[in-house]
């Protein structure tokens, strides 16, 4: 089992950045690989960023240059920082943590960019 608690998430204005973190603990979870999703209103839930459990970093296009996925071992977290954000990058994000065939998310955290 894994646990994963996300917060962070807030309201900031186009242009604006965010760092959002995730709690993660359980059973061997540095040997998942991290992923964060979101959601955007009335939307499917879509990956925007992963990092593997070897520490190799991917992300979605629309999100390539202004987000960066990080994870702190020691500390048990994973992060995720947002710049030059959006109003397209509104959306309820989420962490999770798969390997094999366990998958495990977080509850979520809102973020709104709006001016």
């Amino acid at each position: 089992q894994v646990q994963l608690v996300e917060s962070g998430g807030e309201r900031v204005q186009p242009g604006g950045s965010l760092r959002l973190s995730c709690e993660v603990s359980g059973n061997m979870w540095s040997a998942y690989n991290l992923n964060w999703f979101r959601q955007p209103p009335g939307k499917q839930r879509t990956r925007v960023a992963r990092i593997s459990n070897n520490g190799v970093t991917e992300y979605v296009d629309s999100v390539k240059g202004r987000f960066t996925i990080s994870r702190d071992i020691g500390q048990a977290m994973l992060y995720l920082q947002m710049n030059d954000l959006k109003p397209e990058d509104t959306a309820v994000y989420f962490c999770n943590a798969e390997r094999y065939n366990s998958n495990y998310w977080g509850q979520g955290t809102q973020v709104t960019v709006s001016s």
